[in-house]
């Protein structure tokens, strides 16, 4: 039956990867009246949220954050990250894996256990791991070993990873390298990299995901740079908040005015009230959303609807 109406241009259902054209006409109506976003990246199992992630959640939702991928970076993050799924089903999924800082924390039995963690339908992902040559808070050699290890987890469970980065392109591209003919599909989580680099990502076949980092990037070959340039295909594009880390400050002086002025009054309602320095939260999505459209010149509905769609076909969310 599918493969027949798979023939069938004309079939409203017909199944173009993995989502079928009227559930695409759903978004895209959806998409119209109020945003329809996915935030692919938030630390809930922050202790910030201890008390109050009701209401954290409940906040997004009305924002229009549809569902939001809790981040797992330890073995007991990752159980704490899959146990909140079973809170808010339907509306929260997990990653499982080990963050490069904490890779001196590996033993022998990490990888069985995120294999099980894996094993639920509510983890979606391998991660967050990577690389971290930046700060340093694992010896280098180490994260690299740890690294590998994930990424061969992935290849045999079949689950995209969610990657880290910084200041390790060069060994990131090696590694990947090493499984390029079996690697499950991968995000480039929180890119804050060169157009070179972005370039590189995109051509080995990875989603590049944005923060509010934009907020502060103002180098010549930046994140802004690279939206500006639209060196980032539509298809390619996801969206996060990284909360509680990476708050926009859509106040600062480093934005310009015709990027402020694209920010609608009800997205910054929702930043201004409930989001800080000190605790980003998913509702931040919107204007990160709106901001991400300016640079790119591109109507937001258009970008909002394009990266819901993009998470929907890398991690199968329902």
């Amino acid at each position: 039956m599918a493969d027949s109406k798979a023939k069938s241009g004309n079939n409203p259902e017909r199944i173009a990867d993995g989502i079928s054209e009227l559930k695409i006409k759903q978004i895209e109506d959806e998409v119209a009246s109020s945003y329809l976003l996915v935030d692919i990246g938030a630390n809930l199992t922050n202790s910030k949220y201890s008390r109050d992630l009701d209401s954290v959640v409940e906040r997004a939702k009305d924002a229009g954050v549809k569902k939001i991928m809790v981040t797992g970076a330890s073995v007991q993050c990752s159980k704490e990250a899959l146990r909140l799924t079973r809170l808010y089903p339907g509306m929260l999924y997990s990653s499982a894996g080990i963050h490069p800082h904490d890779a001196k924390t590996w033993t022998d039995d990490c990888y069985d256990i995120i294999k099980e963690l894996a094993s639920n339908p509510e983890c979606v992902a391998i991660g967050e791991c990577g690389l971290d040559f930046n700060r340093n808070f694992s010896p280098q050699d180490v994260q690299m070993e740890v690294f590998e290890k994930q990424v061969q987890l992935a290849c045999e469970v079949g689950k995209p990873l969610f990657l880290h980065e910084r200041d390790a392109h060069d060994d990131m591209v090696r590694i990947l390298g090493k499984f390029k003919d079996r690697m499950p599909p991968a995000v480039l989580h929180c890119f804050t990299g060169t157009s070179a680099q972005a370039l590189k990502y995109l051509e080995m076949g990875l989603y590049i995901g944005l923060t509010g980092f934009l907020w502060k990037d103002k180098s010549d070959d930046g994140v802004r740079s690279i939206l500006e340039k639209g060196l980032i295909p539509l298809d390619r594009l996801l969206i996060e908040t990284d909360a509680p880390f990476m708050y926009p400050n859509v106040r600062g002086s480093k934005i310009p005015a015709n990027i402020k002025q694209a920010l609608s009054d009800r997205s910054l309602s929702f930043l201004n009230r409930y989001c800080t320095f000190q605790r980003n939260e998913p509702c931040a999505l919107p204007v990160i959303v709106e901001m991400i459209a300016a640079y790119m010149k591109r109507p937001v509905e258009e970008v909002a609807m394009a990266t819901t769609i993009n998470a929907i076909k890398l991690f199968g969310f329902s």
